[in-house]
């Protein structure tokens, strides 16, 4: 891509998109003029609607990566080379919509009771005390726990935002016994390298091999405790604006998920099974 590459790197900078998107958007552009073997300057609707059809059919990616390749073309052509984008010629694929993995309060008890090593408790502990995202738990610095207002600041999350959520009481009693016997330098976990943070993939094998010792059989993962956090929110009550903000997400019907998970107002509800026996 040469200078379209530089060019649509600058723009993504300039409309502050996180580094994380910014790699993202650029491998796929660069994937996509690989494919063709033609700058992308020459390529518009039919090239773009038969790439996402092949990665659809015969690559068999998965429903996000499409829509992560469907977002970078959009940006690029719209914003770098100033196109207009048709979007009824090029339809976005429709998410199937997946209830996610919740795990129950007892189990998520049992997950952390079973871990042993007191740095990788801290870890998944605060990560489903504050709902966090596994990058976000592993980026966090010992100034970002704020233990006077019992809050967490997540810097640079999802969209590159700052938010703020919580704190358990019972979570900073594990953060003062961890801070008391490792001593974390800058990042809170750091990892084998004092200077980086803990690695992204050493939590998620604490995280799987902390579920098959509790002997819990769900298909989890470490996002699960995100999840659980939100779901066992909303099950105590808590309204869904307040768990929107701290979860971070840009609209309700994001967050509105969960609504679908509960079983707060479904256990309300009784099977016609057991209506049988009291209308004779």
């Amino acid at each position: 891509m040469g200078q379209l590459y530089n060019q649509m790197k600058m723009d993504l900078e300039l409309k502050n998109f996180s580094p994380k998107t910014i790699t993202c958007y650029l491998d796929c552009m660069v994937h996509f003029v690989r494919h063709y073997g033609r700058s992308p300057a020459e390529m518009g609707e039919e090239e773009i609607r038969n790439y996402l059809y092949y990665l659809m059919k015969e690559k068999k990616v998965s429903q996000s990566s499409i829509n992560q390749a469907y977002s970078a073309m959009k940006f690029f052509y719209e914003t770098t080379m100033e196109r207009k984008w048709n979007g009824i010629r090029i339809p976005r694929i429709k998410n199937r919509k997946k209830l996610p993995v919740v795990l129950a309060r007892e189990e998520v008890r049992s997950l952390l009771r079973c871990i042993h090593n007191l740095k990788h408790r801290a870890i998944l502990t605060t990560i489903y005390s504050g709902g966090l995202r596994i990058s976000e738990a592993a980026h966090l610095k010992a100034s970002d726990i704020d233990s006077k207002r019992m809050m967490i600041r997540v810097q640079g999350g999802k969209g590159n935002k700052d938010r703020y959520t919580l704190l358990g009481k019972r979570t900073l009693d594990i953060l003062k016994e961890y801070w008391k016997a490792y001593q974390p330098g800058d990042w809170l976990f750091p990892g084998k390298d004092p200077k980086k943070p803990i690695s992204i993939s050493s939590i998620q094998r604490v995280f799987r091999a902390s579920l098959q010792r509790a002997g819990i059989r769900k298909k989890a993962s470490v996002h699960t405790l995100r999840h659980s956090f939100a779901t066992h929110l909303l099950e105590s009550g808590t309204d869904l604006y307040y768990i929107q903000r701290l979860l971070g997400h840009r609209s309700a019907s994001t967050t509105s998920i969960y609504l679908h998970i509960t079983g707060k107002d479904l256990r309300r509800i009784k099977s016609p099974i057991d209506l049988i026996d009291a209308d004779s």
